[in-house]
């Protein structure tokens, strides 16, 4: 169990990160990589990337296990600003943090312990670590460029392809996270996450692998989802990093392919076909009226439309790719897709 202990001053401060962070899908995709479970999510993905991938990632999954713990470093705070932006922050990292939380990998490693397990060896290289390990610490940042040339190639492989739609799901999940925190403020927020999260002021529990506890103590803390985030949210080990819980984002689709399939060949075809029923001016006002995001009622509304009428065109206008649709309560909710939302600028790119 994770219990992440809230003050008021940390309630004040939960905020939803912006964008979904290219390093963390990156990371976790790694992870679901190598996992044969959700098939019918990731099962395409699966076969498309590895169909990709022409590159070694030995050392990805080296300090990548299938599960327990991953060093720290991998996933920089400055992620959430680029792809880019965290290759740098990971390029310029402390060579003792490296061998710090290497020589944790390795002690978790031996022990079989789980993910965020607290203890760890301590600087210099612990000659116990398995061979592969130590020498990836003897190296010390002269390992880094191939590191990030395999990080490079894996995301070019498994992330860069379906950056699209991870950025509309991701958008859906903050436009329901956002809902909740107009209606309700922070607590409202809390409590609509997930499943696996349960809010229990001032604590936010969460199933997890051990039983750890965070105090947040005043740092407030940032709310990341992910797409390759699955079944447990996951955290930062480092007590003394910007806190942040990266968890699964609950972008379920209703009535429309979900996951990597989206994105495979024979659907974008049907994505094709399906545009040429957009033409019209009705649907150019139901796309802009769903705004920041909208209910099939608000929609209707907003639009001058019958209630049918509403939820015909989100459901053309989301066979083409151009809306993302999620359960939001008792009701769902309608967001603008990347592509939805180019069209609308008139193919313009978002910057």
């Amino acid at each position: 169990m994770l219990r992440i202990h809230f003050t008021g001053v940390d309630l004040a401060r939960v905020r939803m990160a912006g964008r979904p962070d290219a390093l963390w899908e990156t990371i976790l995709s790694f992870h679901r990589l190598r996992d044969r479970r959700d098939a019918r999510l990731f099962g395409e993905w699966r076969t498309e990337t590895r169909s990709r991938l022409n590159s070694e990632t030995r050392m990805l999954g080296m300090l990548i296990p299938s599960r327990g713990y991953f060093p720290d470093f991998l996933t920089p705070v400055e992620g959430q600003y680029g792809w880019d932006v965290g290759l740098d922050s990971l390029r310029g990292i402390r060579p003792e943090r490296m061998r710090r939380e290497v020589a944790l990998l390795g002690a978790s490693a031996r022990l079989g312990a789980a993910f965020g397990m607290p203890s760890a060896a301590s600087g210099g290289t612990d000659t116990t670590l398995p061979r592969r390990l130590r020498e990836f610490m003897d190296g010390g940042t002269e390992q880094l460029p191939r590191l990030l040339g395999e990080l490079r190639a894996y995301h070019r492989a498994a992330v860069e392809p379906y950056w699209t739609h991870i950025q509309a799901q991701i958008e859906a999940e903050r436009a329901a996270r956002g809902r909740a925190l107009l209606d309700g403020g922070a607590d409202e927020l809390l409590a609509s996450l997930p499943t696996m999260l349960r809010w229990r002021a001032p604590v936010l529990e969460c199933d997890y692998p051990v039983d750890r506890d965070v105090r947040l103590r005043g740092r407030g803390l940032l709310l990341q989802p992910s797409f390759f985030c699955r079944r447990t949210a996951v955290t930062l080990h480092d007590p003394e990093l910007p806190p942040v819980l990266v968890y699964p984002a609950a972008a379920q689709l209703v009535s429309a392919p979900t996951g990597a399939e989206s994105m495979h060949p024979v659907v974008e075809d049907q994505r094709v076909r399906t545009l040429g029923k957009l033409v019209g001016h009705t649907r150019s006002v139901v796309l802009r009226a769903i705004g920041d995001g909208a209910t099939t009622t608000e929609l209707a509304r907003r639009a001058g439309v019958s209630l049918a009428s509403a939820s015909q065109h989100a459901c053309v206008m989301r066979e083409a790719g151009l809306v993302t649709t999620l359960r939001h309560g008792n009701a769902v909710l309608h967001t603008v897709t990347p592509l939805g939302a180019a069209l609308l600028r008139g193919g313009a790119v978002a910057s």
